[in-house]
């Protein structure tokens, strides 16, 4: 490959004017291709979080059941009898726009990696999908793409996918985003780091052969999209469960020995990230030899193979004396095992290959010295809450429209390509709760799990949503009667270099770190997700809507307690938390007036904890047949998802409120849930006693949905409104 290195060819390769100058000042001379390379991907936005490191140091990370937070490949967390749940989300957003399959298999692919490189079984995959207009052509063909991409490799590795969540907005045409959380078990006392150890030990490349796909995909996904984003179809690599799964299979045995020091996944910016995460952590040097990296196509360059993000590849430095045991493992599998270096004392790491020094590079300072920005920030003047909304449909025609609309219509036809339960643990599936419940195999515990974010509170006010994309994930574990443990988080925003970007993200984060703090629920790993926006040729440039997503699970004791939505015949419905009838921002407003604006719901932390902890409480009691918090859509499709997942109906009081009907029904207050329970008079008094809001709502029976006003509407009725979605539109 013939490019001359300088500060043109840093520029294209994505580094500034004054980056490309610390390189040389670094170097104290012109680097080669191979370590131009290494520098543009090491310090890109992907692997260097230089724009957001400073924010994310607000975030609280420790608590006394967490093991491992943010800095190792995934989070880890105590959940009980010596176990541990290892837990990550992570974006594919621009390849999974620009080679929708590939794109999300391989996300899904890292992902695991990331989890079963701790020592960690997968026993869960979720996702967080959000996609533009559901009118244009490329959003079908993104859509079918994205979902057949995360079943097919979710179900090939034999990790069920569980649950998930799916928005769509306009701000998404250009740069759908795709984030995969993987969740796994491991043993507390067999956790394994990327920190290198050992002056000689051996570096062992494991797995898939090198090829030249994804080179730059680091680099690819730290800038902003244009017209030309099909022409990056290289960058995106090319995913093969099945050695996925070989690979899962193969590392997990080899963990049951002693012979691994370090373990890291080769993922963004591949060989290069891997060799020096692992080496700098360990303050250590390493010195590879490429000309032993197996390689499935001929004639490649250091660049390349230094650069290359082929998939379903591991890097360990292994004990010298129990290489042939691990040999003997990795050929069993019928998977590559390569030495291709060596730990040494230089603090550097060099490359070499046939017979040359390709790359010398020290590694402090490509670490240390990695670009760190306060980029300029400007904070949005926040809305003023709305006024009296005039109501121009009434209540039947309302929730019949939101059942149907994008945000709310069933996602059985993206669940039914998802293999949600091989593996057998699975004890609440897709749907059936606030979040889905995987039993601990061998225990009676069951893991909550769930993903969570409202972009357009975000929009509205980044620090508001950022916090209510927090508290709405703590919701839905406690729903279930789980405990909230941690968080894991996936944060999309736009390009950070222009102002109001950097003020979104930074109110987000500031959002999310007070709902952390006051629900005892850190944040033990993550990814920074930036230059979600796209260009176009008339000048305008089209940012996404901020979404910090959340991933978060929890741990109940006795997994045959956990609580669905379903409702069984007579139960009294009880609502816990008040309602003010808020309108802003909400899907009512939306799609009933066709207008976004005003300000979000309030978020209450207060509320949130003493509510949510009440709800727990009487879970754990045995009080409650169903809960379900509100979140999109308000009170009534609410209670309408809790009629369709029984076919049971129920018949509500009539109500008081402090607002108006449409606003009481549809209004998306916070710190709120509905319980089906038979211990009603007991459970409105352990409310009041424990100054928990409360009041009697109706009681369930028949098969509709009844309101005093004469309103009925059956669950079957309401269901067939409910699927019509997306068949109709991945039939066109």
């Amino acid at each position: 490959m013939s490019m001359i290195v300088n500060a043109e060819l840093a520029a294209r390769f994505g580094l500034s004017a004054e980056e490309y100058q610390k390189v040389l000042d670094i170097m104290g001379r012109v680097p080669s291709l191979t370590e131009l390379g290494i520098f543009s991907v090491m310090w890109s936005e992907h692997c260097s979080y230089k724009s957001s490191r400073v924010h994310l140091k607000t975030l609280p990370t420790t608590a006394p059941w967490v093991i491992h937070g943010p800095g190792e490949n995934a989070g880890v967390v105590d959940i009980g009898d010596g176990l541990a749940a290892v837990f990550k989300m992570e974006s594919h957003n621009h390849p999974s726009f620009i080679e929708p399959y590939q794109g999300a298999a391989t996300g899904v692919g890292g992902i695991l990696r990331d989890v079963f490189t701790m020592g960690a079984r997968p026993v869960a995959n979720l996702n967080a999908l959000r996609f533009g207009d559901p009118s244009l052509p490329v959003t079908q063909r993104v859509i079918d793409g994205v979902v057949r991409g995360i079943g097919g490799y979710g179900n090939c590795v034999g990790v069920p996918t569980v649950g998930g969540e799916i928005n769509f907005h306009p701000a998404y045409n250009g740069n759908p985003l795709v984030n995969a959380m993987t969740v796994g078990i491991a043993r507390q006392d067999r956790i394994f780091l990327s920190a290198a150890a050992g002056i000689g030990n051996p570096v062992v490349y494991v797995g898939s052969k090198t090829g030249r796909d994804g080179i730059h995909g680091a680099t690819m996904s730290s800038a902003e999209f244009d017209e030309h984003a099909a022409s990056k179809r290289p960058t995106v690599q090319v995913g093969d469960p099945f050695t996925e799964k070989l690979l899962i299979e193969a590392c997990l045995e080899l963990m049951a020995t002693d012979a691994i020091v370090a373990i890291q996944d080769m993922g963004a910016a591949g060989l290069t990230s891997s060799a020096v995460e692992m080496a700098g952590k360990g303050g250590v040097g390493i010195e590879l030899d490429l000309d032993k990296v197996p390689q499935r196509e001929t004639g490649m360059t250091a660049y390349e193979m230094m650069l290359s993000e082929s998939q379903e590849r591991m890097l360990m430095v292994l004990k010298p004396e129990r290489t042939d045991v691990a040999r003997a493992i990795f050929e069993k599998w019928d998977l590559d095992f390569a030495i291709v270096g060596v730990l040494t004392d230089t603090a550097h790491i060099t490359v070499k290959h046939l017979g040359k020094t390709e790359a010398d590079i020290p590694l402090a300072p490509l670490a240390d010295e990695a670009p760190l920005y306060h980029r300029p920030m400007t904070h949005a003047e926040k809305p003023g809450r709305l006024g009296t909304v005039a109501d121009p449909a009434g209540v039947e025609h309302a929730l019949l429209t939101l059942l149907a609309c994008p945000d709310l219509a069933s996602r059985a036809w993206v669940w039914n390509q998802y293999d949600s339960g091989v593996g057998g643990q699975t004890a609440r599936r897709p749907g059936a709760a606030d979040a889905a419940i995987v039993r601990v195999e061998g225990t009676k515990r069951g893991l909550a799990m769930t993903t969570d974010c409202t972009p357009r509170y975000c929009q509205a006010d980044p620090h508001a949503g950022g916090a209510q994309a927090v508290a709405e994930a703590w919701r839905n574990i406690t729903a279930t009667g789980a405990l909230p443990l941690a968080v894991t988080d996936n944060l999309n925003f736009g390009n950070p270099e222009k102002p109001e970007i950097m003020g979104q993200f930074a109110d987000a984060i500031k959002g999310m770190g007070e709902a952390c703090r006051a629900l005892d629920f850190p944040v033990v790993s993550g990814n920074v997700s930036l230059y979600n926006q796209t260009s176009h040729p008339s000048g305008l440039s089209q940012p996404i809507l901020p979404t910090p997503a959340i991933g978060a699970i929890g741990v109940i004791d006795d997994v045959s307690k956990a609580i669905g939505l379903g409702m069984p015949e007579h139960c009294e419905l009880v609502l816990i938390g008040e309602i003010r009838g808020e309108l802003g921002q909400s899907l009512w407003l939306r799609e009933i007036c066709h207008r976004e604006d005003g300000a979000p719901p309030v978020i209450d932390l207060h509320a949130e904890r003493r509510n949510g902890d009440f709800v727990r409480k009487m879970i754990g009691e045995g009080r409650v047949e169903a809960c379900h918090d509100i979140a999109d859509g308000g009170l009534l499709v609410t209670v309408a998802e809790m009629v369709m997942a029984s076919g049971v109906g129920c018949h509500l009081d009539k109500p008081h409120y402090g607002t108006s009907l449409h606003a009481f029904y549809f209004g998306e207050d916070q710190a709120c849930y509905v319980i089906a329970t038979k211990h009603a008079a007991a459970l409105i008094d352990a409310a009041e006693k424990a100054h928990v809001p409360v009041r009697h709502l109706g009681r369930t029976g028949g098969d509709a949905l009844v309101l005093t006003d004469g309103m009925s509407l059956s669950a079957e009725r309401m269901r067939k409104v409910n699927a019509e979605f997306f068949p109709k539109l991945m039939e066109r």
